[in-house]
């Protein structure tokens, strides 16, 4: 995982005339469709000479970064094998890695399938309840056939030690936070014994799955392939970040015993339950740090996005996750509102409306103009900006009690503050007071949800006055 700043955004005319060069015809309704931390996905039609149309997809990588030379000839060579095997994915239809083609330094274009991939409409929508029957022992399934891949596809995909990323990122970024050096000691100390290397998907989730009638119909986004623990992939589709608001561990709609029998019945091998521990607790400090490297991105300069800034604010439920995984959450029921928070403030000289009473009326008016008559990437703006008010509003009246009984717990366990723990963790001097340690730092995640994204905890864990 990596970001890098590049030239690649949303299409252009300049892009759709490379693009018709390439492939031999006219380039007509390019539009970008999504668009990552690593690659940019835009829709096309490519109409022949003789006037046939074909719906097409190219996706771009957004720089250098994400890959060496001959990665993209590693992921057209892995998506075909797969195919081969029985894994439901998209027809390559053409790559590049030579930036003198005008497409960027890595690209593929591919056919075009119908399906949906939004994952809250796959987890709720009546519509799709059928495929939601069938969907976990597809992807066990689907796993199991791509990790059965041999040694022809291995030998173009990356191979790396997965401890090497998460903290060096950090360290990247500046990034203090104690709860995510926990995390990576805790993967350090109970690393399991190394298991037999097979391609890796590295993205197997909802919203990187197309989904039809009959369940998965295509295994889409392979950039992020290489070599590693089959574990990885499974543990990543049941990681809570990929659940969307679901009730089923595995991507919000199945059981995990269900996931692991249909890949042992597929062909994968049996997963020892401490081994897939450990790839939990891994995806939940992965996905903590993508947070903070897309936060990044706002917070440079490179791309200013409110949607990367609220994501930000998103590093906690993964601690918070981390926290549960380890069984070292705090147990409910939890107190009501702190009572250092009722002490009043000295008067304000600047009278009010109060600051918090201005963020309550602006995300009052977005609520009322952003309805379904607004386009719908307005509405998708407008909703990230009400979540961004109304963590601005929580932060407003429990911010300073928050910061002052996080303190008070670093100080009781001997530290001046974040920085300073974060560094005696990772250089293992807490381990002796591991369980401590580990209960502080779960009480400030759940301190931080409660301002960032309450919803997101139980609701044993929520005082009255957090809403």
């Amino acid at each position: 995982m990596s970001v890098s700043a590049s030239s690649v955004g949303p299409p252009t005319e300049e892009v759709a005339r490379a693009l018709g060069r390439v492939l031999g015809g006219e380039v007509r309704h390019l539009r970008q469709v999504s668009g990552g931390a690593s690659r940019v996905t835009s829709a096309f039609d490519l109409v022949d000479p003789d006037g046939t149309c074909h719906e097409r997809i190219i996706q771009q990588d957004r720089g250098k970064g994400i890959a060496g030379p001959g990665r993209v000839r590693g992921e057209v060579a892995l998506l075909r094998a797969a195919g081969a095997a029985g894994v439901p994915v998209p027809r390559v239809l053409a790559h590049g890695d030579d930036e003198a083609d005008g497409l960027g330094c890595g690209w593929l274009v591919v056919e075009r399938l119908e399906g949906e991939t939004i994952p809250r409409k796959i987890l709720r929508d009546p519509e799709w309840a059928a495929a939601r029957a069938v969907l976990t022992a597809q992807c066990g399934s689907a796993l199991a056939a791509i990790h059965a891949l041999g040694p022809e596809v291995t030998e173009g995909l990356a191979d790396h030690d997965p401890l090497d990323d998460p903290l060096s990122f950090l360290d990247t970024l500046g990034e203090v936070r104690p709860a995510l050096e926990f995390g990576a000691r805790w993967l350090t100390v109970n690393r399991p014994a190394e298991s037999r290397r097979v391609p890796v998907h590295g993205d197997f989730r909802l919203g990187n799955l197309m989904i039809g009638p009959e369940g998965l119909r295509a295994v889409l986004d392979w950039e992020l392939a290489h070599v590693g623990d089959a574990a990885e992939d499974l543990a990543w589709l049941c990681a809570p970040a990929w659940r969307f608001g679901g009730a089923g561990e595995v991507g919000g709609f199945g059981d995990v015993t269900e996931l692991l029998d249909a890949y042992v019945a597929a062909g994968g091998e049996a997963i020892d339950p401490a081994r897939f521990r450990w790839w939990s607790v891994y995806a939940t400090v992965k996905w903590a740090t993508i947070c903070a490297m897309q936060a990044s991105a706002h917070l440079s300069g490179a791309t200013r996005s409110v949607e990367l800034a609220a994501i930000g604010r998103r590093v906690c439920e993964s601690e918070w996750d981390l926290f549960v995984l380890l069984g070292l959450a705090p147990s409910p029921p939890w107190h009501d509102a702190p009572e250092e928070a009722a002490v009043p403030a000295p008067p304000s000289p600047f009278g009010r409306p109060t600051a918090i009473e201005l963020v309550e009326a602006v995300r009052e008016h977005l609520e009322r103009t952003a309805g379904e008559e607004a386009e719908r990437g307005a509405r998708f703006t407008a909703r990230i900006s009400r979540h961004v008010l109304s963590i601005i509003e929580r932060e407003l009246r429990w911010g300073a009690i928050f910061t002052a009984t996080h303190h008070r717990r670093l100080e009781a366990l001997g530290f001046d503050g974040d920085r300073s723990l974060a560094s005696a963790i990772r250089a293992g001097s807490c381990d002796a007071d591991w369980a401590a340690v580990g209960r502080a730092l779960a009480v400030s995640a759940r301190d931080q949800l409660l301002v960032a994204n309450p919803g997101y905890l139980p609701p044993a864990h929520l005082p009255a006055a957090s809403t």
